[in-house]
Formats: structure tokens, sequence, C-alpha cells
């Protein structure tokens, strides 16, 4: 099962990048395709402790070494640089808090589920490496970038157990976000 799924993601893989696409959405397309149940908890079994101890680690430091803090040498690319998480807090933020809300979702889970749909991580960091290699984004553009999707990955989970913590009643957020990722069905 093991080897035909990672020839599988192989083949996905060298598809996109055939077609032009960048590799890792073939992978991600397989990835989403993958029904969930006993096939996709047994991958993950196999997979993770590769991914998580080897490769996920080397992405972060290798998407570390793009980020040139040199670049970021006046007052004026230091506020850039917060403006730019600010609004990128605001935006994701506020959106995730307003669609909570218009869905019946008291104020502290809405904060809740804001919090930590405010984390961006790696999927952003994957689209700056992908847009610094191709020459789209400048290295000055991608450290400003990357800083904020650190910071606001960094910032979410505290967070969420700091309103967590200043909530008077116990409440369903956790609940709601981790429900979302339970299989409805077993196979």
């Amino acid at each position: 099962m093991l080897s035909t799924m990672l020839a599988t993601l192989a083949i996905g893989a060298w598809a996109t990048d055939v077609v032009g696409i960048y590799a890792v959405f073939g992978a991600f397309v397989l990835g989403a395709a993958v029904p969930c149940g006993v096939l996709a908890r047994g991958l993950q079994k196999s997979i993770e402790p590769l991914t998580t101890a080897l490769l996920l680690p080397l992405f972060f430091a290798y998407s570390g070494l793009n980020t040139q803090l040199g670049l970021l040498n006046s007052t004026w690319l230091w506020v850039l640089t917060g403006l730019v998480f600010l609004a990128a807090c605001a935006g994701k933020g506020v959106a995730c808090w307003a669609a909570a809300r218009l869905s019946g979702v008291s104020n502290a889970d809405a904060l809740g589920i804001a919090t930590l749909m405010d984390a961006r991580g790696m999927m952003e960091l994957i689209l700056l490496n992908i847009g610094l290699r191709r020459g789209l984004v400048t290295p000055t553009l991608y450290t400003i970038l990357a800083l904020m999707a650190m910071a606001t990955t960094l910032m979410a989970y505290p967070l969420f157990g700091l309103i967590r913590r200043h909530q008077t009643s116990p409440s369903g957020a956790a609940e709601l976000v981790t429900s979302a990722f339970e299989p409805t069905r077993e196979s």
C-alpha cells in the first residue's frame, strides 16, 4: 500500500511538473483525493514520523535560509513589515470572526476560530518559495512575507490558549475545530 501510494504521488508530482505547474500541487491533489478511513490512517501512520522528524525541519531550514533579514535595512522596511503583519492578521482574522458570528457561533468561540485560522504556516511558505524561485517575488518581499507567515503561525496557539483561559464557561470552539478533521464515515 505504501509503495503504491508513494509511486502514485511521484507520478502526480511529475505530471503537474510536466504541464508547467509546480510539482507540489500534484502531490496536494493526490492527498486531497485519498478517501478518509483505513487507507488514510495507514498512510499517515507510515509517513508521519519521517515527515515530522526529517522533511518538515528541512523545509523550514530551507525557507529560513532564503530569508535574509539583512535586506530589511531601513526603518521604512520594518514599518512595512509591521503593516503587512497587521493587514494579514486583520484581514483573515476579521473575516473568519465575522463568518463564525454569522454562522451563529458565540463571540468567544468566533475569536478562537479566527485566531486558529489566522495561522498561515507551510502553504504560504511553499508559495513564497515558488515565487522566489520563479522571480515573481523579490528577496526583500520574500523576507517580509516569510516573517509574517512565521509570526502569525507561531502566535496562533498561544493566543488561542489565552482566549480559552479567559472564558468563564466551557465552550465548543475546540470541539468545533477538531470535529472538522474527523472523518464522517468509516471505511
